[in-house]
């Protein structure tokens, strides 16, 4: 089983750093520099907004059959994305994969604390981390490769073989899940949340670039969002089995773990994905080489993830590693917020580390405090809460920060994306400055998470 959950994570974490450094090829192949945004923005929507439906299900019907699908989905996506001959396709394909990828990490997830013990389970969140280290060590890499050699499409055709194998693994080694009869499923709530959840993210991503502010719009799409969640809020109040139970932000461990992890990943996510373009169209680096850059931030995640992880199931406490790696991530970012031209990659690479360690330190922890806070039956969706909020994070971020490096680059010619280096450079900086207030606000977080003995304790009485 634990096979089957990391062949999993790294068949999803995998494709999402493949990816990114193929993206200024898919640009300038397909034409469309200022849409390559959306690229990565339609994978994060589907993956993001499906991610709660995906917990709920998997508390109640079992999360085999989920990942079958989940892995299905996925492969289907990656297939049909590598045969796409314009944009419009590509991105309407990556949102086909996302729905896969978001089922592919909750539902491995949470399958973990089906089988693992509370007091060991810090140790192998750590290697579930490891393993996503090591897929998205691979990945840039392994698609700068694939670019220069072979050709962007193949970047998603290499997930076909991989997804094949977890696919096998998890059906050998998964139990049948025990159905239930006359199980209450809260589709109200999942229709609404997903609907809201999808709005917020093209207002964000639509809003400047494409819709001009003084329009209505962007409001329109804002204000129908913010009333579907008031009617999503008034559905879970009622529904036995809601996708998203409110009760559970009364424990406040649980609720500030949703919110730093929703500043970190809009933080890392929105801002780092958007490297490989200054490495090669501003630094004049090669896809591979900027994939190899790459790696020091996940040499970093991977490393600490592990040790982190060793560390908790050896002492039981945890409540230092996100303290200390929130710091790290907003220091890092800092640093980045003062990009050059010219930076010495040196320093570029050492600030990578920092940010990879800060991670490690951090994200697995978010996860760990969450599955503690509440009742077993309700891991599922514990996971997936999480899990939503670090990726609407991520998604915003990409969406926002996406939109502001648009804006800079709106007017420069849409097959040469190295014509304006210096826009390239004043759109990161602005993107990594707001990205360092999100780090902030992450590290004030952190002090208020609970320590894991005492998790541990009330959640006996649950």
């Amino acid at each position: 089983m634990l096979l089957a959950v990391l062949s999993s994570i790294f068949l999803a974490a995998m494709d999402q750093t493949v990816v990114s450094t193929a993206l200024p090829t898919i640009a300038r192949d397909l034409h469309a520099l200022k849409d390559l945004p959306w690229v990565v923005t339609a994978y994060l929507l589907t993956s993001t907004v499906c991610l709660p439906v995906y917990g709920k299900l998997g508390d109640l019907i079992g999360r085999k059959p989920l990942l079958q699908a989940a892995i299905l989905l996925f492969l289907a996506g990656s297939a049909l994305a590598g045969l796409s001959q314009n944009m419009p396709e590509l991105i309407m394909l990556r949102a086909l994969q996302g729905i896969g990828g978001g089922g592919l990490l909750v539902t491995a997830l949470a399958s973990i604390s089906d089988f693992i013990p509370i007091t060991e389970r810090g140790r192998y969140q750590g290697l579930v981390g490891g393993a996503f280290g090591l897929a998205t060590l691979v990945g840039p890499f392994l698609g700068g490769f694939i670019v220069e050699h072979l050709s962007w499409r193949w970047i998603f055709y290499i997930n076909i073989p991989v997804g094949a194998a977890a696919f096998v693994v998890v059906t050998a080694a998964f139990p049948r899940p025990a159905r239930e009869p006359g199980i209450a499923v809260d589709v109200p709530g999942m229709v609404l949340l997903t609907t809201s959840l999808s709005l917020l993210v093209l207002f964000a991503s639509l809003s400047g670039p494409v819709l001009p502010w003084r329009s209505p719009l962007p409001w329109i799409l804002l204000g129908t969002a913010l009333a579907l969640l008031v009617a999503f809020f008034a559905v879970e109040r009622r529904h036995p089995e809601p996708v998203l139970p409110l009760a559970f932000f009364r424990f406040r461990t649980f609720a500030f773990s949703a919110a730093i992890a929703f500043f970190v990943g809009g933080a890392m996510l929105g801002s780092v994905s958007f490297l490989p373009l200054y490495l090669q169209a501003v630094r004049g680096l090669t896809p591979t080489r900027s994939g190899l850059e790459l790696l020091f931030l996940l040499v970093g995640m991977l490393a600490m993830s592990i040790l982190s992880g060793r560390l908790i199931s050896r002492r039981q406490r945890y409540r230092l590693f996100p303290i200390a790696g929130a710091l790290l991530i907003t220091a890092a970012l800092f640093q980045f917020s003062r990009l050059t031209a010219t930076m010495p990659l040196w320093h570029l690479d050492a600030t990578l580390i920092v940010l990879g360690v800060g991670l490690g330190m951090t994200m697995q922890v978010l996860v760990l405090s969450a599955q503690i806070t509440v009742a077993h039956r309700h891991l599922g969706v514990a996971t997936s809460t999480i899990s939503l909020f670090r990726s609407m994070g991520g998604t915003l971020g990409v969406a926002t920060f996406g939109g502001i490096l648009a804006t800079f680059l709106r007017g420069v010619p849409r097959t040469d994306p190295a014509a304006a280096p210096a826009l390239i450079v004043q759109g990161l900086r602005t993107d990594f400055a707001i990205a360092t207030v999100f780090g902030i606000v992450a590290f004030a977080g952190t002090w208020f998470l609970e320590e894991m003995h005492i998790l541990v304790e009330r959640r006996k009485a649950l």
